[in-house]
């Protein structure tokens, strides 16, 4: 029973990749799931731990945050087994999907990491795309970890107002 639950906690997770055109986060699936008692944590961990061993999804891990995306192989396992799903939680799925788009896609699209340069100096990258056009990519040295923290939490959340203001003294 324990390992029928898994692999449908599995399936699901595959489906909601699938179902995207952009990575989601771990939280992002975290919280669809947990939030509907769809899976337990314990077993969404597990699947979450071993997909990608199995090359089903990958991750990437940006300062505090993994994203996923479905691989060939996991969009070709999900054919084969999607049936097993109920149509209800599918249904709830895509329904989660419309009902929230901007919100996880936004998250998706607006990007920024911090890394120890040779000069010793800190670089601060950040990135905001729409789809899969990248809009602005602009890289910045500052003098410690604490201003590039500061730096990567600010675009996070005042990406559009900085795009914007460039923008305009560009143009």
């Amino acid at each position: 029973m324990a390992q029928e639950l898994l692999t449908l906690c599995k399936l699901l997770i595959l489906y909601m990749l699938n179902q995207v055109e952009f990575p989601l986060t771990t939280a992002q699936v975290s919280e669809f799931i947990l939030g509907r008692n769809y899976a337990s944590f314990y077993s969404l961990q597990q699947a979450l731990d071993e997909l990608p061993d199995a090359g089903l999804i990958q991750t990437e891990t940006v300062r505090n945050r993994t994203f996923l995306t479905i691989t060939d192989a996991g969009k070709e396992t999900l054919g084969y087994l999607s049936d097993r799903i109920n149509p209800e939680i599918k249904k709830d799925t895509l329904a989660y999907f419309h009902e929230h788009e901007i919100k996880l896609r936004s998250e998706h699209s607006i990007s920024a990491n911090y890394y120890r340069s040779t000069s010793g100096d800190y670089e601060v990258r950040m990135t905001a795309k729409e789809g899969k056009l990248l809009l602005i990519d602009l890289t910045l040295s500052v003098p410690d970890q604490k201003m590039a923290q500061g730096m990567c939490e600010k675009w996070e959340r005042r990406s559009q107002e900085i795009y914007q203001y460039l923008m305009e003294q560009l143009l």
